[in-house]
């Protein structure tokens, strides 16, 4: 269940981002818009079951990813009450916006791609928040950036929406300099860039009398 919420999305992408001029822009809205709604009913199903369930956390496995000298970073989906929140507020309100912008767009010929766009944008996002190593959530924050830039620059005729793409890429950028920074300093100092890992050894790195320290790295995890 979990890979299909997250995945949904991902497909609704390919097909479309793929075949959209062939399938038409009415197949295209009904596939894209189908698959998150699917996605959003199953995340609440989700948090019904997790989020009042044990409240217990574990991992779905994806596949092996990264694999070298110290570092490993497999892609698996971590799921607690946090994320299962999230995977409803995402994808809910992911797909309100595909239903509204069925009408919306209606006079728009590239319907097609704007829905692609929005559809690899939702993945993104539940890529991010569904990370279980910093590795992947870099990623996933490197796919909400990409997305981001193609929606906003949709109208690409147009210097206006040019001007704001760019800046919104520039200024995503900037953040990922930091962001990069941030996980190389917690790879340092954990061993791991696994964030059970992280979160099961924080409190050794909290000196008695210098707590900051510790909600330094704290912080870095709640805003990354």
């Amino acid at each position: 269940m979990y890979q299909a919420i997250v995945f949904l999305p991902l497909l609704g992408f390919l097909i479309v981002g793929l075949f959209g001029t062939s399938l038409g822009a009415k197949a295209s809205e009904y596939i894209t818009s189908g698959f998150l709604v699917i996605a959003a009913v199953l995340s609440w199903v989700a948090f019904f079951t997790v989020g009042f369930g044990h409240g217990e956390v574990f991992t779905v496995p994806v596949m092996r990813w990264i694999q070298s000298g110290g570092l490993e970073a497999a892609w698996a989906l971590r799921i607690d009450t946090l994320t299962v929140v999230m995977l409803v507020v995402v994808n809910t309100v992911s797909a309100l916006v595909h239903i509204y912008s069925i009408g919306y767009m209606h006079h728009d010929p590239n319907r097609p791609r704007f829905f692609a766009y929005l559809s690899l944008f939702t993945f993104a996002m539940l890529m991010l928040v569904t990370s279980d190593n910093l590795v992947q959530m870099f990623f996933g924050w490197e796919g909400v950036g990409l997305a981001s830039y193609l929606l906003i620059g949709f109208w690409y005729k147009k210097p206006s929406a040019n001007a704001a793409a760019i800046k919104a890429f520039v200024v995503n950028r900037v953040g990922d300099f930091g962001f990069a920074l941030g996980i190389f300093g917690l790879f340092v100092l954990f061993g791991s860039v696994n964030l059970g890992t992280i979160f099961a050894n924080a409190a050794t790195f909290i000196p008695a009398e210098g707590a900051p320290h510790g909600a330094a790295v704290l912080t870095f995890l709640g805003y990354a």
